[in-house]
């Protein structure tokens, strides 16, 4: 099934339940208000939103218009999210693009950081941008949300507490990472607000798409209105997504409602090495920093700017027929 919250002026926003062709939804009010009261109590309350799903599709439900841009992300804030490092070709390219290398143990145990959850962007929101200088990218990821999580699951055990997955712009400020990292103690400013998809959708919903906890589809990203991404989201996963809740879980319980990112999504070359831009005919990027990289690596400077006003980015994800399946996370930078 697929999930969305409309603004409605409140916090937490208003539940309904999405027609699978994104066109119509139905208020999921009788069963529950909102995306986090549903998943305090996923296993009495998601049967009953399956079968007010199935009544959406057969017609035997009252609907109402869906429209993207009414939406806020499916969850407008979460007791929790933490980032993750599914893609170690996206580590290693902005790591040398600091000057620092990737330690061994990057490859069998995943970088995560906590990130502030109290204020996500809907996926139309404006990206608010304080000062050039701080160097805006965008990163498009996978994020998936899940249930309560025992402290101590192992990676099969994390992947049946994956309840829910959506797209993710999380949102990062280059030029404030070097000297937070530098402190020891890791990202804060350098990482405001995230933005996910208008609807999270449940695994079954992606169909064969969804294997070993990854989604094996292109992520579609557009940049100022140019094919700049389109990585395979399956492709060069170091970590599963399964793995990543397990990893946050190992000295602490997760709370129902927690929002596990993979990182930006991230491919090598045919030939193994950074990648080609889409329009050389590579799958691209899924954030600025990795093209200004290979850029640097090619002609020894940086050419492709970060985000300033009026820049725009778009993320989608489509299934085997060329239909969105999370929606489109479309959002413009905005000085503030």
């Amino acid at each position: 099934m697929k999930l969305a919250t409309l603004k409605n002026g409140s916090r937490d926003g208003r539940l309904v339940v999405v027609s699978k062709d994104l066109t119509r939804c139905t208020d999921a009010a009788r069963i529950v208000p909102t995306l986090q009261s549903a998943l305090d109590d996923w296993e009495t309350v998601a049967p009953r939103l399956a079968r007010m799903a199935e009544g959406v599709e057969l017609g035997s439900v009252p609907t109402f218009r869906f429209h993207e841009q009414d939406c806020e992300s499916p969850l407008p804030r979460a007791y929790q999210w933490a980032d993750g490092s599914a893609y170690i070709n996206h580590v290693e390219l902005v790591r040398k693009a600091r000057g620092a290398e990737v330690p061994e143990s990057f490859y069998d145990d995943p970088l995560m950081y906590q990130g502030g959850s109290d204020a996500f962007l809907g996926p139309r929101d404006d990206i608010p941008l304080g000062d050039v200088a701080w160097g805006c990218d965008m990163e498009g990821e996978i994020a998936v949300v899940t249930d309560d999580v025992p402290m101590g699951v192992t990676e099969a055990e994390a992947a049946d507490h994956i309840k829910l997955v959506m797209l993710c712009n999380d949102v990062s400020l280059r030029g404030l990472i070097p000297p937070e990292l530098a402190k020891g103690f890791g990202f804060f400013q350098s990482k405001p607000p995230s933005a996910f998809s208008p609807v999270a959708v449940t695994p079954d919903e992606l169909g064969a798409a969804w294997k070993d906890s990854l989604v094996h589809l292109p992520l579609r990203v557009d940049y100022n209105g140019e094919a700049f991404g389109r990585a395979e989201a399956a492709e060069d996963a170091t970590f599963s997504l399964a793995r990543l809740v397990a990893h946050a879980a190992k000295t602490r319980p997760l709370s129902a409602g927690t929002v596990i990112g993979s990182g930006t999504v991230s491919n090598k070359g045919a030939d193994g090495g950074p990648g080609k831009p889409v329009s050389e005919g590579g799958l691209g990027y899924s954030c600025i920093a990795e093209i200004r990289m290979i850029e640097k690596i090619a002609t020894g400077e940086f050419k492709t700017p970060f985000m300033t006003p009026g820049d725009t980015v778009r993320m989608e994800m489509l299934d085997g027929s060329g239909k969105s399946i999370f929606g489109a996370i479309e959002q413009k930078v905005a000085a503030v």
